[in-house]
């Protein structure tokens, strides 16, 4: 499935270039993860490996890294949410970007250094500009992590 994604453009590449600069999913920002989220099934799907430097203690994810992912995976799964809930294509105006409103993790196991980890959310509810997903993180299989994340779609004139 990977392979497919790869070749398939993602929700954040959708995104207008002046809001294309979030350090979780902004491809826009040199500095940033570059998450990527897409649609897999009626799920979604993003992966993820973190670098050495993402170390809580040896061997182990810092677990802010992991709110981190969970944050921008949320806020593209709801985004891509809103596309399918209103029969639009994500290439159509006006863009639906979201903004997090809340969020809340749950870390059941530390989260290995050096494996790729894979995020998949499942769509709680849209209603009005607000959607709510729940994001699982695993690694190698493992769930090590789990967010509720309440997302809002921002104003047209955000950040301008």
């Amino acid at each position: 499935m990977k392979i497919r994604m790869k070749e398939m453009k993602a929700i954040q590449d959708y995104y207008p270039e002046e809001l294309s600069y979030c350090y979780g999913c902004g491809r826009l920002n040199k500095f940033g993860h570059h998450i990527k989220s897409y649609w897999n099934g009626e799920q979604t799907i993003a992966h993820f490996t973190p670098e050495p430097y993402h170390i809580a203690v040896p061997g182990y994810v810092y677990g802010g890294l992991i709110a981190s992912l969970i944050d921008c995976h949320g806020t593209g799964t709801a985004a891509l949410a809103s596309y399918r809930n209103e029969n639009r294509e994500p290439d159509t105006l006006p863009p639906f970007r979201f903004v997090t409103a809340s969020l809340c993790v749950d870390y059941f196991k530390p989260t290995p250094l050096g494996v790729e980890l894979e995020l998949v959310g499942n769509v709680i509810e849209i209603k009005g500009k607000k959607v709510i997903s729940e994001i699982t993180v695993s690694a190698n299989g493992v769930v090590t992590a789990k967010g509720k994340v309440i997302a809002i779609q921002i104003p047209e004139n955000f950040g301008l």
